[in-house]
């Protein structure tokens, strides 16, 4: 079933794009509440709720650990899709933010909580030998759950280039939203691989979010969720839509009320569902 609240969100993404005064006038020809103060303010406590149910990539998760904030890695460490490497990395507070070293405080919320257990075969071999070791998915998985910040990357492509790491190591490692781009480009390019890392939810970017992936309105409100969750990656994807935005809706008033039409069971990408409502208007 489709929330109304959930086309809202995902409409109220696009509104922002064309500037207040024609969004104003949109809302009132789409019948579209203006927000109210809590929806401008982004209500954490809201935001947290939908975002939670919400089924998400794991590069999303790994954005919103970008932010290093003890309040958001509360919220990542509780959602559904987070894995052992991501709650590892916010219980040792990891940071993740680019050219960031000073650890990330663990918020109180989390005090009782504990560390995803340490894999046997690392306490035996440690993280390289524990990677070389695998012989099947599942240990090579949980060995590269132990790959922690820059200098374990650093170390984990070290070895590699002094001997290539096995298969299932190579696989384990790539589908971590936080593998080095570099260091993945080097385990693989074929198709096969492109469509793991694909499957994984491993994203180049929020602009690529934003223009490749589907259904619309979940990619819309998982993107005005990041208004608050992610703001220091969000307007990556901001930037990708707006010209779209502007050029097929703009100060349209059917086109709008098209999209709103269409956007609770539209099943294609963002710029396929803006090029669709403004062909039709």
């Amino acid at each position: 079933m489709h929330d109304i609240s959930t086309s809202r969100r995902a409409i109220e993404f696009l509104l922002d794009l064309i500037g207040s005064d024609d969004a104003e006038r949109m809302r009132q020809r789409i019948g579209l509440p203006k927000p109210d103060a809590d929806e401008r303010t982004h209500n954490r406590r809201v935001l947290y709720a939908v975002w939670k149910s919400i089924a998400l990539p794991s590069s999303v998760l790994l954005w919103a650990l970008e932010e290093d904030d003890p309040e958001r890695n509360v919220v990542v460490w509780g959602h559904k899709s987070a894995d052992d490497a991501m709650r590892r990395a916010v219980m040792l507070g990891v940071p993740h933010g680019p050219g960031r070293t000073r650890a990330v405080r663990v918020d109180k919320a989390l005090r009782h909580e504990l560390e995803p257990p340490v894999p046997r075969h690392f306490s035996t071999y440690g993280l390289i030998g524990a990677l070389r070791a695998s012989t099947s998915m599942g240990p090579a998985r949980s060995a590269a759950s132990m790959v922690l910040g820059r200098r374990g990357w650093q170390a984990v492509a070290d070895a590699d280039r002094e001997r290539p790491l096995p298969g299932y190591a190579r696989w384990a490692l790539t589908v971590r939203p936080d593998c080095p781009p570099a260091l993945r480009a080097r385990f693989g390019s074929h198709a096969k691989f492109t469509h793991r890392v694909r499957q994984a939810g491993v994203i180049d970017g929020p602009a690529q979010y934003a223009t490749a992936w589907s259904p619309a309105s979940r990619v819309l409100t998982v993107l005005s969720l990041g208004v608050t969750l992610f703001p220091t990656r969000v307007g990556e994807a901001e930037d990708a839509l707006r010209p779209l935005v502007r050029d097929h809706l703009g100060d349209r008033e059917d086109a709008w009320a098209v999209l709103a039409q269409l956007i609770g069971t539209f099943q294609g990408s963002v710029p396929e569902l803006v090029i669709t409502a403004g062909a039709i208007a």
